[in-house]
């Protein structure tokens, strides 16, 4: 089976725009704590998540997921010590993908209106967690570069039980070997944390874990998409 990009003007499903509570819960939980974490099902519907679910694990089985790096351009590593998740980036090329991309462009709006962060454009890519995979603790982008600025994790993988591993681990900001929260990689879950901020590590999975990065920018022109 192949993807389909004839339905590009066509997203799947019908996103509802994040107002009210739940636009409030999100900008509340960046400012006072750096990251939060809640139930995005309502927000994206059962129809996309089940869309991108079964397009994530069409990539996985006809391997069109590569082996994801560390840094970017010149300073680009592969080091599977650090990480070994496979990825694919998103274009916005399927109806499933320009329907998520509708999501990501009204979560892009609320977060400027809410807290002023001057967001100009989101990257996002699938990320695939084989068993015994995983991403040492570390920061989605450093200090002071206003490039990354609020990253997000969408999961997507039906009927995850606590034995199947694979949780971020989320530390405290102002002390990094603090623990303050675990997220279960459960279909709908979303994991809203600010790049610069927290440091976070993916749990080593004992089943394949399914999930969508994105990360939310301050910069206009994007750089190359690579491995």
């Amino acid at each position: 089976m192949t993807l389909s990009t004839a339905s590009v003007l066509q997203p799947v499903g019908n996103p509802v725009a994040p107002e009210g509570d739940w636009l409030d819960a999100l900008a509340d939980g960046l400012s006072e704590h750096g990251w939060l974490s809640l139930d995005a099902r309502p927000l994206l519907g059962d129809e996309l998540l089940a869309s991108l679910c079964e397009e994530v694990q069409i990539l996985d089985r006809t391997d069109a997921l590569r082996v994801a790096g560390i840094g970017r351009g010149l300073d680009k590593t592969r080091d599977r010590s650090v990480r070994r998740d496979k990825i694919a980036w998103l274009q916005g090329e399927t109806a499933a993908q320009a329907g998520l991309f509708q999501v990501f462009e009204t979560i892009r709006c609320g977060l400027n209106q809410q807290l002023f962060l001057g967001l100009k454009r989101f990257e996002t890519h699938y990320a695939t967690y084989h068993p015994g995979d995983f991403y040492r603790k570390h920061v989605d982008s450093f200090q002071g570069r206003a490039s990354r600025v609020v990253s997000v994790v969408l999961y997507l993988n039906e009927n995850w039980q606590q034995a199947d591993g694979g949780e971020l681990q989320v530390f405290n900001r102002d002390s990094e070997q603090e623990i303050c929260g675990r997220v279960s990689p459960e279909l709908g879950r979303l994991a809203v944390f600010m790049s610069e901020e927290i440091p976070h590590e993916v749990l080593p999975a004992n089943r394949t874990r399914y999930s969508v990065a994105c990360w939310f920018r301050q910069d206009e022109i994007p750089l190359p998409l690579s491995l």
